[in-house]
């Protein structure tokens, strides 16, 4: 998002006009219906459905620009011969995994048997991405990551965001863009009435026990569930869904996603268009100005069914940390984006990701009943580096287990590098820099177990074995603000580029992300659209 302030009069065609281009739509503030043709000229393209990309759309949208989505993933929008768009977390199929035989579920085994089972190949919804010292969770489809998060929606405290993103004025951020983010997303509180009477947070309750007995502080964290519709699945006047153990492959009633907010108020503009299961391959300058976008369609068992080479004025890479980073660096190394910073590809990191599991006693039963939708959490960050979401195990059976994903203040970074030998990018993560979270987390854990006379889960991820540190929901960085882009994302030495993505935040948030990624996104396509626009 580097490419100076160069006016969009600059690459001769203006996105504030009405005018038809090939492969657009006829009528005037209607998109085209349909996936994006061979051939056709748009002047902006977004790679990408998650926050920063629907952030985007909406606000140019808005601006009377028409704007093309690139999903490389499902629309889901469409209902299996089970009546349900998504699949329940006990039961996954083939709608739960990204083009996998065979499932890879963060907490993958129960009672010291492995749980994972085959499934068929499928463009499924969650992609368990491997790297030499780390699996990556993220979501695939029209939504990115807002389809299988647990919608927590949180924004650092403001003492910490300096850390965060040192380059950004905070006062804007906490006065203007976080307020911004959390209306547009439908942020609201668990009632707490209602919280301490429900046999659904009983091991949220169990948490909040525990935390104070051991002095530290617990907190409710926003989400972006709709807090009527739970109640009305716990008073069984509606169908369930967080109350079905419905979060890791998608939430069928209640969870806003991107797809309910952002997204339903871009379509709602005619100036949007997505085209799902549609992956980019290449972004370079094309020769009459703008660029030339190289795209494959795919079929639901990953084959490509049809290239596609498209000419866009400007494009928003909004593929997320990993697939923005990754594209990025392969376009640099291959000669593509020669232009691009020697930055891009580094400053990547997992939010300090660890998660564990507590033993309690029979005496502290956290529910057969648990919502799938986290509501608390425990803050030691500012004493141990360690912010601890009280999570579920909705395994629909009394477990006397509390679970906890810990976000820690880790200080390892990571770097993609193309690899020519074997065509693809790699990432430098070291699985041993874990350690650091995990003694970050035992700065609660380890005085907990002490205080209540308890122990560590060990069969939760593998065979005795306590932390599951191999994994991270939050992937950060790998174009960060300000080292990569400027300081509103334009990508250096080709004007008309831009990340608005989580890789444009140095690899951890303190919290959970996609508040602070969206509110990012608010500050620079507002910035994007006065001054480039």
């Amino acid at each position: 998002m580097n490419p100076s302030r160069r006016t969009f009069i600059a690459t001769g065609a203006s996105l504030l006009g009405a005018a038809v281009l090939p492969g657009r739509a006829a009528a005037a503030g209607t998109a085209a219906a349909g996936p994006i043709a061979d051939g056709a000229r748009v002047p902006v393209l977004v790679i990408g459905t998650g926050y920063g990309g629907s952030v985007a759309a909406l606000r140019l949208a808005q601006a009377g620009v028409e704007v093309h989505m690139i999903e490389m993933g499902m629309a889901w929008d469409t209902p299996g011969s089970d009546g349900k768009i998504f699949c329940n977390t006990r039961e996954p199929d083939y709608r739960s995994y990204w083009l996998r035989t065979r499932t890879k579920a963060p907490l993958n085994y129960f009672l010291g048997f492995p749980i994972d089972r085959d499934i068929p190949r499928h463009t499924g919804i969650l992609d368990a991405e491997e790297f030499a010292g780390i699996t990556v969770y993220q979501g695939r489809g029209v939504g990115g990551g807002s389809l299988v998060n647990g919608g927590m929606a949180v924004t650092p405290k403001r003492e910490n965001f300096a850390a965060v993103l040192p380059s950004v004025d905070a006062d804007e951020m906490y006065g203007v863009y976080y307020p911004r983010a959390n209306s547009g997303l439908g942020v609201g509180l668990v009632d707490p009435a209602w919280f301490d009477t429900t046999a659904c947070y009983q091991y949220a309750r169990v948490g909040r026990k525990h935390a104070q007995r051991s002095g530290f502080p617990f907190t409710f964290v926003p989400d972006v569930y709709d807090w009527d519709y739970m109640k009305q699945e716990a008073a069984g006047t509606v169908p369930q869904s967080a109350l079905a153990g419905e979060i890791l492959y998608g939430n069928n009633q209640g969870k806003k996603s991107l797809q309910k907010t952002y997204l339903a108020r871009a379509r709602a503009t005619g100036k949007v268009t997505i085209s799902p299961l549609h992956q980019v391959t290449s972004v370079a300058p094309a020769a009459g100005g703008g660029y030339t976008v190289r795209i494959d369609q795919l079929a639901t068992d990953g084959s490509v069914t049809a290239a596609k080479t498209v000419t866009a004025t400007r494009v928003f890479f909004a593929a997320g940390s990993v697939g923005t980073s990754k594209l990025l660096v392969k376009l640099k190394a291959t000669g593509a984006l020669p232009g691009l910073d020697d930055e891009v590809g580094k400053g990547w990191g997992d939010n300090g990701n660890v998660m564990c599991g507590r033993a309690n006693h029979l005496w502290d039963p956290t529910g057969k009943l648990q919502s799938a939708i986290p509501c608390a959490g425990i803050d030691n960050w500012s004493a141990g580096g360690a912010f601890a979401e009280v999570a579920p195990l909705p395994t629909g059976i009394e477990t006397y287990a509390s679970f906890y994903l810990s976000i820690t203040n880790t200080p390892h970074r990571a770097q993609f590098s193309w690899n020519a030998a074997t065509g693809k990018v790699d990432l430098s993560w070291q699985t041993a820099w874990k350690q650091t979270s995990i003694d970050m987390a035992k700065t609660i854990f380890d005085k907990i177990n002490a205080k209540e006379g308890t122990i560590y889960r060990t069969d939760l991820f593998g065979v005795y074995k306590i932390w599951g540190d191999h994994l991270t929901y939050h992937p950060l960085g790998g174009a960060v603000l300000n080292r990569a882009t400027d300081n509103y994302g334009r990508l250096a030495g080709h004007p008309g580029l831009y990340v608005i993505d989580g890789s444009l935040i140095p690899g951890n948030t303190t919290v959970n992300p996609f508040v602070t990624i969206t509110a990012l996104a608010e500050r620079n396509i507002e910035k994007i659209i006065a001054t480039d626009l």
